[in-house]
């Protein structure tokens, strides 16, 4: 499930983002993506290629990984995000939900810390 005035549009740093189309209130939810899990030996595959940085850490010990589908591997990274993401372990899913008001035209984006307003540097910046 995906709302449909989500959006892809380029950026002027980082390539494409989501954007959207209305103003959102915060607290909705504005996807539900399916994931496919993998384990050890797969992320070790895939930490070889492109999709290393698409997929997240998976499962209560981040013992496996998982690539979203839908637009969850589009959203960039801001460390005062206006959206949070969730994983459902059960449903293998992943949930993005406005932390607050979005306007139209808005990109939106998450903390790949898991947190919105997490400040830890994330792998890309930690150099």
């Amino acid at each position: 499930m995906q709302k449909s005035y989500l959006f892809i549009a380029h950026t002027e740093k980082m390539g494409r983002g989501v954007f959207t189309k209305k103003e959102i209130a915060a607290n909705t939810v504005i996807e539900v993506a399916p994931v496919i899990v993998m384990t050890k030996d797969d992320r070790k595959l895939v930490d070889q290629t492109l999709l290393h940085d698409y997929i997240f850490e998976w499962g209560e010990e981040s013992e496996r990984c998982c690539m979203a589908l839908g637009l969850v591997p589009i959203y960039n990274h801001s460390y005062n995000s206006n959206c949070e993401y969730y994983m459902d372990f059960e449903s293998d899913s992943i949930l993005i939900k406005t932390v607050r008001d979005i306007e139209k035209g808005e990109e939106l984006t998450i903390n790949y810390n898991g947190d919105y307003n997490d400040s830890k540097k994330v792998w890309f910046e930690a150099f």
